[in-house]
């Protein structure tokens, strides 16, 4: 049991403000009484209350005065908002009792198989922050090292949907769109949802944001509106128009996976069963009856070779067959980036061209969505298998997705946008090609590295524009894309990474690479 609060272990709460993403840090003057008194050691975990609330938080301690004094408890920005109180306010501290599941926890770390309770047990405590980025690092780097089953991985998925709100929309057929990840600019989500939701199908889509990459669909989409919005707002957005674009971070579902991808993301680790548990998860308790599913294969995508999307392809089958979700995957071209721009705004830009039918927008992000928005439409039983193309390009050509969309962003809270003269990174410099010949190589973990490099997606306007895809006959020193910063350093960082890898791999036509694309 944890200790009661008393006397000896009050102290005066004090904002510090760092971030410590997804993590409840508190701090302690080394000199204060009450760490003294209660015997408490550096990493570990405390329990907090205050004004009728609690949380729990990882401990560190301070010999600075400047930070938190003797008197005062100190609580990172991510701790503070979650009590919702002001500075100054009394708080206690306490040990706090260790996470039931640190046994299965070890089992696991030992190399057992565990079952359906141990990984209810495992993410409830992830869920409720018991665990310290140890232990949650000890857990994930177990799951990849002694792969888990498909059982397994089922077993996770259903204790990650548990440990959230799960969403019920009383309607038959909810539809949503997911990717794999690892292709730069690929902005489908945005102009799928709104084809769908124009043909009647209710498409609640939450999307995260950018960790690694240089823009997620809801870093892009918060250029067009708002997209943090209370959960009741959203809720009466989805009930009016069908269809949403929002983050997911309000909606406070598989809320232990969000804690898991803040350790899984900097290791660099995204092993198959969990990715698996992740995606699915996220879309169980979004309420998704029906989920289309795009796993791009390419030589510098996630997944490699058509072996390796199979084996992925039937995880994903399985585990959702056994959610009693209707799951539909795709492998797609994942060669390339899709479209031009790569950073929010200049994704924003192509999104809105394709919405237009702007002769200036890109065909790829066009064609790629309408086949998927196609495969969405033909989840309606009143559509043949084969026509849902057809009916997604009507809605797009005809310019009801544009009204739908638009109709969205109002609803969401319209920022100033315009995609005619999107008011990018004021600094600037070109990537030309060094040799004549064919475009047969273009590099999505370096486009997208430059991207990030030149500040997106923090800054919005900053990214990368390609001007020549896969196949493009170039000559010597024609532009091959063009670079966008708002600060002199970050240009020098994007700057420094072109002169190591442009990313373009040019040579003869002969040398362009094949892919299996099934559509």
């Amino acid at each position: 049991m944890t200790t009661t609060p008393n006397i000896a272990s009050t102290l005066t709460l004090r904002r510090v403000a760092i971030d410590t993403y997804r993590e409840n840090v508190a701090y302690l003057h080394r000199d204060c009484e009450v760490y003294r008194a209660e015997g408490f050691q550096a990493l570990s975990k405390v329990e907090i209350r205050a004004n009728g609330g609690h949380i729990l938080a990882t401990l560190n301690v301070v010999d600075d005065p400047a930070i938190v004094s003797c008197n005062e408890l100190g609580l990172s920005e991510d701790a503070f908002s979650q009590l919702a109180i002001e500075d100054g306010h009394v708080a206690s501290i306490s040990q706090a009792e260790p996470a039931a599941s640190i046994d299965a926890l070890r089992r696991k770390i030992a190399g057992e198989r565990l079952g359906l309770d141990d990984f209810h047990a495992i993410i409830r405590d992830i869920a409720a922050l018991r665990y310290s980025k140890i232990e949650l690092t000890a857990f994930i780097v177990a799951s990849q090292r002694d792969e888990l089953d498909r059982e397994e991985v089922y077993f996770l998925t259903d204790a990650m949907v548990a440990s959230g709100r799960r969403l019920d929309w009383h309607e038959s057929l909810v539809v949503d769109k997911h990717c794999i990840g690892g292709i730069p600019g690929n902005r489908t989500s945005m102009l799928i949802v709104p084809i769908v939701a124009a043909h009647g199908l209710l498409c609640p889509k939450t999307s995260s944001r950018a960790i690694t990459s240089p823009a997620g669909t809801a870093d892009t989409m918060e250029v067009l509106a708002n997209v943090e919005l209370p959960f009741a707002q959203l809720e009466d957005i989805v009930r009016q128009h069908r269809a949403c674009l929002a983050w997911g971070g309000t909606a406070h579902l598989s809320p232990a996976d969000d804690v898991l991808i803040s350790v899984e993301r900097p290791l660099g680790i995204d092993s198959a069963g969990q990715m698996v548990a992740s995606i699915l998860s996220k879309k169980i308790a979004a309420g998704s009856t029906h989920l289309v599913l795009d796993i791009p294969i390419g030589p510098t995508a996630k997944v490699r070779s058509m072996p390796d999307a199979q084996r992925l392809r039937r995880l994903f089958e399985y585990v959702a067959h056994r959610m009693h979700l209707s799951l539909d995957v795709i492998i797609t071209d994942g060669r390339q980036p899709i479209g031009y721009g790569i950073g929010p705004m200049l994704e924003a830009r192509d999104v809105m061209r394709v919405l237009e039918n702007d002769p200036r927008a890109p065909d790829d992000l066009r064609q790629k969505s309408l086949r998927l928005a196609g495969r969405l439409i033909e989840c309606h039983p009143d559509v043949r298998g084969g026509d849902g193309f057809a009916i997604a390009r009507d809605i797009l050509d005809s310019g009801r997705a544009l009204a739908k969309m638009n109709m969205i962003i109002k609803a969401q809270g319209q920022n100033q946008f315009d995609h005619n003269a999107p008011q990018l990174g004021t600094l600037s410099f070109e990537v030309t090609a060094t040799k004549a010949g064919v475009v047969t190589g273009i590099d999505n973990l370096q486009i997208a590295r430059i991207a990030r490099l030149a500040g997106a997606p923090k800054v919005v306007g900053a990214g990368v524009d390609l001007f020549h895809k896969l196949g493009a006959i170039v000559s010597i020193g024609d532009v091959l894309y063009r670079i966008h910063a708002e600060y002199q350093s970050d240009l020098e960082f994007a700057r420094q990474a072109c002169a190591k890898s442009t990313g373009f791999t040019i040579g003869q036509a002969s040398d362009l690479p094949h892919v299996f694309v099934e559509f």
